[in-house]
């Protein structure tokens, strides 16, 4: 079992416009054309936003959107990505396997299926169903898994982000499971910007980069004992972790249960080896362009699909060489509630 090598280790549609109901809606021509001068004044005029909301903030308000008024009931959208492009946000994302690509203004105010390019030759009529110029939307072809005979498989994270500490949940049977063929890793996303641990960035605040800086010690001194910390400390103190009194006193009974000597931990977490370890995990997450919380890649891939250990595994078997014997085991298909948000 490898747990980590730091040892080294808006108002909604009306129900029959959906846009993610069994299909997309096929828009009318001439609704089409007057979408098309609305994106483009919003484009050039800013759609006079007072205020930018960040990328990932904006894909979340629109996922959570979506969850609640636009999907079929019992089902979920899931953010895959962020970019900004031509004035506006490009979001994509994935419902029920298949990508949809969505776009909003940077104030996230305003939300849209597509953009048409006002410049493309070619006209429109009553029985298209698009406008002559323009392109439909196109689902991406997954990529092919990269397969090798030993997965690579990071799970980048934010100790306190509630959805890292979900898909932590779901990826411990993995460890079990797998942990021998494959290279599991847990990793961390955080800024260095000095020497010591009060001078890390982290979403949370300080209290997570130092649990992050615990957690990356103990998985390098302890590597016997990280993953029975890491499933006690989310059950257990995850939920104290504004509560600053309760959280240490809750850190300080896991590591004792654990035979971890505290001492030892803290010695590490508060020093220079933490910064390191740290550090390392940043320059990973960086070169892999990680920055939200939970991210998946498997032998260098981004995995977009369910958060569940059945998923996982179907995911990581897909990338041997050879599928080893317990790819056959079948895990757990049961997702946590809420489980397809991200923090960044």
């Amino acid at each position: 079992m490898k747990p980590t090598d730091h040892q080294p280790a808006r108002a909604p549609e009306k129900p029959a416009q959906r846009v993610f109901g069994k299909g997309m809606i096929v828009g009318i021509c001439i609704i089409i054309v007057i979408a098309a001068f609305f994106i483009v004044f919003i484009i050039t005029s800013g759609s006079g936003a007072s205020s930018t909301v960040s990328p990932q903030t904006c894909g979340q308000t629109v996922i959570a959107y979506l969850n609640s008024n636009l999907v079929q009931q019992g089902t979920s959208a899931e953010l895959v990505t962020v970019t900004e492009k031509n004035g506006v946000y490009e979001i994509m994302t994935r419902y029920q396997a298949r990508d949809i690509q969505l776009y909003t203004t940077k104030d996230c105010s305003l939300l849209f299926t597509n953009t048409i390019p006002i410049n493309a030759s070619g006209g429109c009529n009553s029985q298209a169903t698009t406008c002559a110029g323009t392109q439909p939307q196109q689902t991406p072809t997954p990529a092919d898994p990269i397969k090798s005979a030993r997965p690579t498989v990071d799970l980048y994270v934010m100790s306190f982000c509630p959805y890292g500490v979900q898909a932590e949940t779901a990826m411990l049977p993995l460890f079990d499971l797998l942990g021998k063929k494959a290279d599991i890793a847990i990793r961390y996303i955080a800024t260095v910007q000095g020497s010591s641990i009060d001078t890390v960035q982290s979403l949370h605040g300080t209290s997570e980069a130092q649990e992050d800086a615990r957690q990356l010690c103990i998985a390098r001194h302890f590597p016997d004992k990280f993953l029975r910390y890491l499933s006690a400390f989310n059950e257990q103190c995850y939920p104290m972790s504004s509560d600053a009194a309760r959280l240490v006193s809750c850190q300080k009974n896991v590591t004792a249960v654990l035979g971890i000597p505290d001492a030892t931990v803290e010695q590490c977490a508060a020093g220079s080896e933490g910064i390191l370890l740290l550090k390392a995990d940043e320059t990973r997450s960086t070169t892999n362009r990680v920055s939200g919380s939970p991210t998946l890649l498997i032998n260098g891939q981004v995995y977009s699909g369910a958060r569940t250990p059945e998923a996982y595994k179907q995911a990581i078997c897909a990338h041997f060489d050879v599928a080893p014997p317990e790819c056959s085991t079948t895990l757990s298909s049961q997702s946590a509630v809420g489980a397809s948000g991200g923090c960044g």
